[in-house]
Order: structure tokens, then C-alpha cells, then sequence
């Protein structure tokens, strides 16, 4: 089936979920099976379902061809769980499938998750932080409907420029005479250049359900911008944060393998060692090197990893992973040095019996590198796409940069000179970068949880009569299916027999007038009286 890109945003690990879900449910084969001389129709083996959804995996623009066979059978056990399927006598719930000929069938209920439910208090404590200056809001909308569309947006020094003017050019009318500028309001203006740059790159017109204001620390920002070494990695002023040096000499020996292997005594199997006490040492870390905070801010940055968005992608990791603690952003710009070195050294023998050694390092350290704090269903598939991408161009992603230190510059210039005056205290609000939307009622809630759901059947329900790969046979059936479990949804798209018919192309059955029948009778009659 045709594949589309789920763009950044809000929730996208859900909106995943719920496009490959309907997916393999509209477009996987039904057919009979026998199994243990008793027949069974529309079901499937699991492994011809590892073999759709593998194929439909390796080709999605959400996932591409670093997607392996085995991360495949394991989002077909979460759909076992999760009960997207059943096995042939309707039991869910377990994770127990394998790549075999065991017999599998869809339930009756829909596989969509509907998106979670922001905490009220969350909710509250943002729009009392961020909502203090109308003048800054009011401004804030007319820069929204200014910023450009994250489709080919790059930061040259020409977008540079006109983002800086933008972001200073406030009314000359409100400004005062110079101010001393305080060390906190050089925090907020970090707080605020970075997230505006950031909600600009990915071209929503909130982070609000992204990323918590109070998760961008300047301190982390500025410290790991300029406490770097000659190659960029950060130097950490508290070697405790650091990785131990049994870690660093075994990633160094690894990295720059045969060469630095020439005093060291070696043996068969020595290299699998190495790399498994460094691997065990990333495993045990207490949270992935993205932290369990960022996860929803880096999964919202995947929608851009697409060919025609490379550049925009590389952009907006560049300045999320300035947001990292330093002890993190360290060990994520020494790991990724490493596996890339790795995954290109011709000379590095092989690691794993099975396993090339890109698709070894992806599948060993994806969840190091991301992974939600609670188990989500997308998130092998996830971090794996997005170390993918580091490891191509960790270079550039984990390098400082300057445009940022320029637009910091150039706002806080502004701010000696003048600022505007905020009715209650006179002091300059940093212009905030999230707009808020009117808190509903439960009821308000319920009631657009069902119309989504109904609008996902329906859309499902359009994938089927779609899917052209799907023939003719199998599409009858799968709509018969549909009707029978969605009956309202089935004659609100085919309200007469005569649209149904359509779709096959059928010809309406003409039965023989009367007439002819009644003459066939009297001309049979009349043959047997002479």
C-alpha cells in the first residue's frame, strides 16, 4: 500500500500506531487454512503475516529498509498483545508468536489508540507561566503567521538574517532608555531564541504537547556550546558525570580498530568481547542518552527524515541536542563517533553471526539512545530510524551552532537599548512560543474521542475499496467483513445497492418478462397436444 509521511507534531508514535495498524488490517491477505484436518477461513499463518508487514515496514517513509526481520515479529507480538490480532480460537494478550504456520485472524473491535489526555495541572502551570504579556502573545501570532514552512527550510546565513530581524524588530515607540541586563534575563533570552528557531524548523504552530518550557535549562545550552574540544566533543569539568575509562579505552580500541590493537594482546573472539562490555556498560545506563523528557520532542523531529527534508532534519536535532545534559551529549557524540567508524571500518571483522555490523551497532544501541519512560509499542522501530540517521550524520548534528550565539547576541543588544514595558511590573516578558487552546469538558472529550474513532473506521473502510493490489475476491470479503461489524459506517458509503455494484463493475440480473414466459408455456403445451 501507498505510504505516507506522518508529519512532526504532537502524539506522533500514536498516529504511527494507528496508520500501520490500519494498514496491515486493510491490506493483509485473508485466506482458508487447514490445520489439524479442520479448515479455517479468513485467517492468515503468522509467517505470511511477518512477510506482509516486513515488506510494508522496509518501504513506509516512516520506517525504510534498517527495519530487520526481527524487530517485525516483535511489532507483530505488540499486536498480539494489544489485540490488533488473535490467534484462531480468539486468544489475545500474550506476546507468545513466532515467524511459524500458526493460525492468526482479526477481532471485530477496532486496533486505534486514541491519543492520550494532557494532565490538567500541566496544562494550568504552562498558561500561567507563558500567558502574563498580551503584547508578547500578540506578537507571537503575527510571527506565527510569518514563519516559513518546514518543507525546505534551511538556516543559511540569508534565513539567518531575516529570523534575527524578525525576532528584533519590535515596536521602536515602546522602547526606553538602557537597562542593566541581569543574568536571569540572559537565561530567558536562550529559553526563547532556541524554542522560537525550533518551533520555526518544524513548522508547528505549538511545542506545547512537544516539549515543557521548563525542560530547556540555558545552562546545559551554553555550557555545551562552549566548553568543547578542538573536535567539538564536550569536556566535562566533573569527571564523575564521565564515562569510566575502561569504557573510553575500549571504544578508542574499537573505533580506530586494527591500529590501535598493535600493543594490545589479542586472541580469537577478542574484538565480540570488547564490544560486548561496552555495549552491557550502555545498556545499564538508568535512562536513554536522549532522557526519558525529550522523548516526545525527538519522535516529532522523525517526521522530517525524509530525502527533500534532510537538511531541515539535521537543523532541528542539531539545536534539540543542545538541550541535552553534558555528561549525555558527551557520551551520545562519543558513541555515535564510534559505531559510525565501525559500521565503515572494511577491516573490522565480523561481530555477530547473522548480522552485518551497521545493522549490529543500530540494533545493539537504538534503545540507549531513545526510548519512552513507559513502553510504547513503536519504540524499537523508532529509536532505530533515528540512530540510523545520527550515525549518517553525526558530524554535523552534534557540532555548535553559531547562528545561535549570533541571535542571542543581537536580541540581548536589543534588550540594552530598550524593551517593552509590561503593564503589571514594567520588566521585559521573553516573547513566548506556544499558543493554548480552551480546556473542554469530559463530555466535550468523549464526544470527539467517538468522532475520531468513527472518522479512522471510515478511513479504513476507504484504504479497502482502494487497495488496488487487493483482488477482487479478497476485497468482496473484507467489505462483507466491514459491513457485518460496521454496519452504519458500511451504508453511510454505500447507501444503495446500485453504489455497491458499482465498485465491481457488476451488471444488474434482468429476469424474462412475463410475456415470454407465458408464451414458452402455451407453444409447450401446444407441441404436446398434436
Amino acid at each position: 500500500m501507498e505510504s505516507r509521511s506522518v508529519p512532526p507534531g504532537p502524539y506522533r508514535a500514536t498516529k504511527l500506531w494507528n496508520e500501520i495498524t490500519t494498514s496491515f488490517r486493510a491490506g493483509m491477505p485473508l485466506r482458508k487454512h487447514r490445520q489439524h484436518f479442520k479448515k479455517y477461513g479468513n485467517c492468515f499463518t503468522a509467517g505470511e503475516a511477518v512477510d506482509w508487514l516486513y515488506d510494508l515496514l522496509r518501504n513506509n517513509n516512516n520506517f525504510g529498509p534498517e527495519v530487520t526481520r526481527q524487530q517485525t515479529i516483535q511489532l507483530l507480538r505488540k499486536f498480539l498483545k494489544n489485540h490488533v490480532i488473535e490467534d484462531i480460537k480468539g486468544r489475545w494478550g500474550s506476546e507468545n508468536l513466532d515467524d511459524n504456520s500458526q493460525l492468526f485472524r482479526f477481532p471485530a473491535n477496532s486496533p486505534l489508540k486514541s491519543f492520550p489526555r494532557r494532565h490538567p495541572e500541566l496544562r494550568k502551570n504552562s498558561i500561567e507561566n507563558f500567558s502574563k504579556d498580551k503584547d508578547s502573545i500578540f506578537k507571537l501570532r503575527n510571527l506565527s503567521r510569518r514563519t516559513p514552512k518546514k518543507s525546505g527550510l534551511h538556516f543559511s546565513q540569508e534565513n539567518i538574517e531575516k529570523m534575527n530581524h524578525v525576532i528584533i524588530n519590535e515596536d521602536q515607540e515602546n522602547s526606553v532608555g538602557n537597562r542593566e541586563i541581569s543574568p536571569e534575563d540572559i537565561e530567558e533570552v536562550w529559553r526563547y531564541i532556541i524554542l522560537i528557531y525550533l518551533q520555526t524548523i518544524l513548522g508547528v504552530s505549538s511545542l506545547e504537547e512537544v516539549i515543557n518550557p521548563n525542560q530547556v535549562v540555558p545552562q546545559y545550552i551554553t555550557y555545551n556550546m562552549t566548553n568543547t574540544s578542538k573536535h567539538g566533543i564536550v569536556i566535562l569539568q566533573d569527571k564523575s558525570d564521565d564515562l569510566p575509562h575502561w569504557v573510553l579505552s575500549a571504544m578508542k580500541c574499537l573505533a580506530n580498530w586494527p591500529r590501535s590493537n598493535m600493543n594490545n594482546p589479542t586472541y580469537i573472539g577478542f574484538e565480540r568481547d570488547v564490544f560486548r562490555t561496552i555495549a552491557d556498560y550502555f545498556l545499564d545506563l538508568p535512562e536513554p542518552l536522549l532522557t526519558f523528557e525529550y522523548y516526545e520532542l525527538f519522535v516529532s523531529i522523525l517526521g522530517l527524515l525524509q530525502p527533500h527534508l534532510e537538511r531541515v532534519a539535521i537543523d532541528a536535532l542539531q539545536l534539540c541536542c543542545l538541550l541535552l545534559p553534558p555528561p549525555n551529549r558527551r557520551k551520545l557524540q562519543l558513541l555515535m563517533r564510534m559505531i559510525s567508524r565501525m559500521s565503515q571500518n572494511v577491516d573490522m571483522p565480523q561481530l555477530h553471526d547473522a548480522m552485518g555490523t551497521r545493522s549490529l551497532m543500530i540494533h545493539t544501541f537504538s534503545r540507549c539512545v531513545l526510548c519512552c519512560a513507559e513502553e510504547v509499542d513503536l519504540d524499537e522501530l523508532l529509536a532505530a530510524r533515528l540512530v540510523s540517521f545520527l550515525m549518517d550524520h553525526h558530524q554535523e548534528i552534534l557540532q555548535v551552532p553559531s547562528y545561535l550565539q549570533t541571535a542571542v547576541d543581537k536580541h540581548l543588544d536589543y534588550l540594552k537599548k530598550g524593551y517593552i514595558k509590561n503593564p503589571g511590573d514594567g520588566l521585559i516578558v521573553p516573547l513566548p512560543t506556544y499558543s493554548y487552546c480552551k480546556q473542554i469538558s469530559a463530555q466535550e472529550f468523549d464526544e470527539q474521542k467517538v468522532s475520531t474513532s468513527q472518522a479512522a473506521i471510515a478511513e479504513l473502510l476507504e484504504n479497502i475499496i482502494k487497495n488496488k493490489s487487493l483482488p477482487l475476491k479478497e476485497k468482496r470479503k473484507k467489505l462483507k467483513q466491514f459491513q457485518k461489524e460496521y454496519p452504519l459506517i458500511y451504508q453511510k458509503r454505500f447507501p444503495t445497492t446500485e453504489s455497491e455494484a458499482v465498485l465491481f463493475g457488476d451488471k444488474p440480473t434482468i429476469k424474462q418478462p412475463m410475456l415470454i414466459l407465458k408464451k414458452t408455456k402455451f407453444r409447450s403445451l401446444r407441441y404436446q397436444l398434436h
